[in-house]
């Protein structure tokens, strides 16, 4: 099975960072409105995901620590293609997210996934 989801190193030094002040993680892909389609990192089931969303994966902290990254079925099935990378930028996005009051916030770098890999 092909992984959907990576975490850049700098993006997971700030994942360890967060767990340490709130606990275990999880990620839900917004899809658009006030958050700008940006991914949002909340305290594990602190956002409750059901039968509309898709477990894409967990991204490893490389410490053993993994966060999951969910997005709602519909929206997977534009992004159904595409391999997600969680990266760190300096400054504030706007929403919910744990890293918001750190002065940077989460962002999605996107590839599509080879033939190989869709298939």
């Amino acid at each position: 099975m092909v992984e959907r989801v990576a975490v850049t190193p700098a993006a997971a030094e700030l994942l360890r960072s967060l767990r340490a002040q709130h606990g275990e993680l999880m990620f839900h892909q917004s899809g658009g409105c006030c958050d700008g389609s940006s991914p949002m990192c909340y305290p594990a089931g602190e956002f409750l995901t059901g039968d509309v969303d898709v477990h894409l994966g967990d991204l490893d902290l490389g410490d053993g620590g993994l966060v999951p990254v969910w997005m709602t079925r519909a929206q997977y099935e534009y992004w159904k293609h595409t391999h997600l990378t969680i990266d760190v930028v300096a400054g504030r996005g706007a929403g919910f997210s744990l890293e918001a009051p750190e002065g940077v916030r989460f962002l999605i770098r996107s590839r599509v996934l080879s033939d190989d890999e869709y298939a």
